[in-house]
């Protein structure tokens, strides 16, 4: 991968101007290249027209060029171009800058009944209160919350299991309602459960506040029953049973579901899809695991290398074009997100691909004791005794914790645009710096970019749907676009909580 700068000894013709552009080499055919702008406009091009454009040898009446110019990567002169649009592009794209954090996650308990391999949180005995969110830090997070300057808040309940605190989650949710009848901001409320033992009474209250549900699905009965073990071996049927309860009191869209990918699941795509199909879901996110908290205590047995993920995902996107083509609607949440990013300008609302990071300053996440984090992530890393990225306290303003050691970390390593590597990507415009994956994974903020499995997740994520995208039939590509469609940013900023 290079960026193109024209030499500091070459005086440009005046036909036209190069504007910043990057390119990177097509995998599946080296003689063509992918070429962004800055504000993540791009196309395929032969590598001898990119040589051409460079070296000011593309006529500037020329189709090519008209492509060009419409991207942004070139200036035709002033009478012929403008950078308003470009300027525009850029700040639609970074919008989620302007409001600050948008998702605010309330960790109610650590209690909970599963015994998952790959959990990553410090899950405790049911039994153990001890381990649930106090009052006084309740009110001081709800205090916090409206603190910051985000006019639509999306508040999401995790655990744990939250619904063991249920009387937490109500109390929250009702002060968050009294403080709104002034601040007069837009809510969202998501409860982020196993679903297990929910109630009609729990379910009256949720509907009220006009909750969403949002569960953990692995796959079929045996698969999810494998990796979310609970005593009576019976974790599948009361998901199910939890699904439809939630469905009856909230609507048919009133409940989402997430699967995580163990070893055992990357060799069912199908099944994990059709079991979706099977039960009525039109999205499906298919999540590779993470390496936070407890999780990397199993990591040998249930992990596995990228290019394994990368090969499930590729089978499991032609099997979901299938089902497509049969007729029933079905999309994959991350595929949709990246494709909105290579199809659309618009910004989203998904933390792990922000730049400047979204940690911080897309979420904040206040924790049963009181601690607050920027993501979801650092709260697992604490988990395990590492505090790297703490923020501080409930107690404190958020003005505070803007200027803790933590905050400095993330905003030093979370600009992709200023990192190693990630500066000459073709794909910046469009990915994210991930400072606390990368710290998890390689024991610093901005990492080895090469060596990333984030950057090589994403990157073989992008040239798949890119060379999918091309290799398509008019109904597929027509398919593919339909994805690029942003979700509303309660379901972009849901999948990115979970």
């Amino acid at each position: 991968m290079s960026r193109f700068r024209p030499a500091q000894s070459f005086a440009a013709p005046p036909d036209y101007r190069l504007l910043p552009f990057r390119f990177r080499r097509l995998p599946w055919d080296e003689a063509r290249a992918f070429v962004s702008s800055m504000a993540g406009d791009w196309l395929l091009m032969p590598m001898q027209d990119v040589q051409r454009l460079v070296a000011h040898q593309l006529p500037t009446d020329s189709p090519l060029f008209a492509d060009l110019e419409a991207r942004h990567l070139v200036v035709a002169g002033a009478d012929r171009s403008s950078l308003a649009p470009l300027l525009s592009q850029i700040r639609s794209r970074k919008s989620y800058l302007l409001g600050g954090p948008a998702l605010h996650i309330f960790v109610v308990s650590l209690r909970c009944h599963h015994t998952c391999s790959y959990c990553q949180v410090s899950r405790q005995e049911t039994t153990a209160t001890t381990f649930d969110m106090a009052g006084t830090h309740a009110e001081q997070a709800v205090e916090r919350l409206f603190e910051w300057p985000s006019q639509e808040l999306t508040i999401e309940f995790q655990g744990g299991e939250p619904l063991l605190n249920f009387e937490q989650v109500k109390a929250i949710t009702r002060r968050i309602m009294e403080r709104n009848r002034t601040a007069g901001r837009t809510l969202r409320f998501v409860l982020a459960s196993t679903l297990h033992d929910l109630t009609d009474a729990q379910l009256a209250f949720l509907a009220e506040h006009r909750f969403k549900l949002s569960t953990s699905l692995d796959g079929p009965e045996w698969l999810h029953n494998a990796n979310r073990p609970r005593p009576g071996k019976d974790s599948y049927r009361r998901t199910l049973d939890g699904i439809e309860l939630g469905r009856r009191w909230l609507g048919e869209d009133g409940v989402s579901a997430l699967t995580t990918l163990t070893r055992q699941s990357l060799e069912v795509p199908e099944a994990i899809i059709d079991e979706y199909r099977k039960l009525g879901f039109r999205s499906i996110s298919l999540r590779p695991l993470s390496p936070y908290g407890f999780a990397t205590k199993t990591a040998r047995r249930t992990g596995y290398p990228t290019e394994d993920f990368l090969s499930f995902y590729r089978r499991a996107f032609d099997h979901l074009l299938a089902v497509n083509r049969g007729g029933y609607a079905m999309d994959e949440s991350y595929a949709s997100l990246l494709l909105s990013q290579l199809f659309t300008s618009f910004g989203h609302g998904y933390v792990d691909l922000r730049s400047p990071s979204g940690a911080g300053l897309g979420a904040v996440i206040y924790d049963h004791d009181g601690r607050v984090y920027p993501s979801d992530e650092a709260r697992m890393l604490a988990a395990m005794g590492d505090d790297a990225f703490a923020l501080g306290d409930v107690s404190q303003p958020v003005s505070q914790w803007l200027s803790s050691p933590a905050m400095v970390r993330l905003l030093e390593a979370g600009v992709a645009e200023a990192l190693p590597t990630c500066a000459d990507c073709a794909f910046v415009p469009m990915c994210g710096a991930d400072p606390i994956e990368h710290y998890a994974r390689q024991g610093d903020p901005v990492g080895h970019r090469p060596s990333s499995d984030f950057c090589r997740r994403n990157m073989g994520l992008f040239d798949f749907l890119l060379e999918r995208y091309e290799a398509a039939d008019g109904e597929v590509q027509a398919l593919m676009r339909s994805w690029a469609v942003p979700k509303s940013s309660m379901e972009e900023i849901t999948d990115a909580a979970a």
